[in-house]
């Protein structure tokens, strides 16, 4: 591929603001400033402007517009939810479950609550990266007052069985929270209908603007306070509402859920060439989670005997953006959490390779992709000595057989 040419292929790290979000948006920055809970008339025209993203968000999702609470981003969401709910009901109990595979936002966010005396279960997942609801009933003790499993995992794709687990913790009389940032905008979201209690989104993963989040909190549930201060989001979350992003964020969800049946068809057109292409023209190659029980525009693979950080370098100098997993731990040296807790050893986990696609990515882009991917495996192994050793002492074996994941 030219190096001119630039294919971004990392939108579960972020996506670029939809044109029509930024339009929809642009007259509310410089006509509709006022703050939403001034009494005068700019301070009116900011509040309607609110109640009707308000609205437009909810019925995204099949809530009621009071139960939705906008924040700065997915990670805030997250933490309100989970130290919201946990203090709140302390005095029920304060045993916790999650599993080793939420993002770090949960995940740091537990061990926090652990520090003050909360006790946390992280549930196993199998090797595709899935939850077993009679694990999480299992795991439930007394004194559970809160279980936490994203939607969608980040890295992997892996759609868990959300309704599922809902309805053990609506049994059991415990509240149940999803981090949802990941499968928003990619699978239907029907809080009706999947029975969470609290739901977490982040905008800038569906083409609205970073720094605004939100937060669904199922009316009747018990949660604290996050931040104290005004009277903001009816005494829930304080804090002048950032009225232009919170507007940008609604129309997005809007967009994306109207055109989701539609962009899905195509995203999994771009899923499925690329794992044929790659497990069939690279050996030692490895699909990460479960071959179709995942989000339509994700692709995780492992490449044996090779560093992703190398992968990652080259990819960039030919044009392409990608990932090795979260961006929010691309600093880290280590493998994978999630990589990890699927089975997979450390020094595999370190070969790992994220590509999300978006709405502007093309076959040909695959393609491209493909072609030039396995020249750079290739050529990564030959300055590999473990490769080198490794070959010599087997034959390379069809794709399959190498591990090609499900």
């Amino acid at each position: 591929m030219s190096q001119d040419k630039r294919i971004y292929l990392d939108h579960a790290a972020t996506t670029p603001i939809r044109p029509e979000v930024w339009d929809f948006m642009l007259p509310i920055f410089t006509k509709t400033f006022g703050n939403p809970s001034s009494f005068y008339q700019e301070g009116r025209d900011a509040r309607h402007v609110l109640d009707d993203a308000r609205s437009r968000l909810a019925s995204c999702i099949n809530a009621d517009p009071n139960e939705i609470y906008f924040t700065s981003c997915g990670t805030e969401s997250d933490n309100w939810a989970i130290k919201g709910a946990a203090q709140a009901n302390q005095s029920r109990g304060r045993h916790l479950i999650t599993t080793r595979i939420e993002h770090h936002a949960v995940l740091h966010t537990c061990a926090a609550l652990e520090k003050q005396g909360f006790a946390v279960t992280y549930l196993d997942v199998d090797s595709d990266g899935l939850v077993d609801p009679q694990a999480v009933r299992s795991a439930i003790r007394p004194d559970t007052i809160l279980v936490s499993v994203m939607m969608a995992n980040n890295e992997i794709g892996a759609i868990q069985p959300i309704a599922e687990i809902a309805a053990i913790c609506r049994e059991k009389k415990i509240i149940f929270h999803s981090d949802a940032v990941q499968a928003a905008g990619s699978i239907p979201i029907d809080v009706r209908q999947s029975g969470p209690d609290l739901l977490s989104f982040s905008g800038h993963k569906i083409y609205a603007p970073k720094g605004v989040g939100a937060l669904y909190i199922r009316k009747g549930i018990r949660i604290s306070n996050f931040m104290d201060g005004g009277a903001q989001e009816r005494n829930r979350r304080a804090g002048t509402e950032n009225v232009p992003l919170i507007a940008g964020f609604a129309r997005a969800f809007e967009l994306t859920k109207a055109e989701m049946a539609e962009n899905n068809k195509r995203m999994i057109q771009l899923q499925d060439a690329l794992i044929e292409g790659v497990l069939t023209q690279i050996p030692y190659a490895r699909l990460n989670g479960h071959r179709t029980r995942r989000l339509p525009n994700n692709v995780n693979f492992s490449f044996e005997f090779i560093e992703g950080e190398s992968i990652l370098l080259m990819l960039d100098h030919y044009g392409y953006e990608c990932s090795s997993g979260s961006a929010c731990t691309s600093g880290s040296l280590d493998p994978s959490h999630v990589l990890l807790a699927i089975g997979l050893p450390h020094e595999i986990a370190h070969g790992s390779l994220r590509v999300t696609f978006g709405h502007a990515n093309t076959l040909e882009d695959v393609h491209s992709l493909i072609h030039d991917l396995a020249f750079i495996v290739q050529r990564l192994r030959d300055m590999s000595p473990l490769y080198d050793a490794r070959v010599q002492s087997r034959v390379l074996p069809d794709n399959q057989a190498a591990g090609s994941g499900k």
